[in-house]
């Protein structure tokens, strides 16, 4: 069991700094949007170290439950890799949607909203 336990935490936790990095690749990629770069890495930064505590605190807690399984071990350690990816695919999504609304330019309300720009076929 303390292999199955192993493979489980290297790869969960893998999974979350994977993850955190890509978070924070996509703020990098942001930097260059009106947003400013400080503001983007700031940003970048705060929702890739959230995302880290509270993923790596879902791993740990999914991997309680290898425990309850001792008798279908390999069973066990597919049903915690799933749900994890499952957890931790939905966090990523939450995380990234929290950096785009940061990063979104501030509401003025009395100004009208910008016209979108089309790009047309060129001439």
């Amino acid at each position: 069991m303390l292999t199955i336990s192993l493979i489980y935490f290297n790869l969960a936790l893998g999974a979350v700094a994977a993850l955190a990095v890509m978070i924070l690749r996509i703020a990098a990629l942001a930097e260059i949007c009106d947003a400013g770069p400080e503001r983007a890495h700031a940003a970048g930064i705060t929702v890739a170290t959230g995302f880290a505590a509270i993923g790596a605190g879902g791993v740990i807690l999914i991997g309680a439950g290898l425990f309850v399984l001792p008798d279908a071990p390999y069973a066990a350690l597919m049903l915690a890799l799933g749900l994890a990816a499952l957890c931790l695919g939905l966090g990523f999504t939450h995380a990234i949607g929290t950096l785009r609304a940061v990063l979104a330019p501030p509401f003025v309300p009395d100004q009208p909203a910008p016209e979108p720009v089309v790009a047309g076929p060129a001439k």
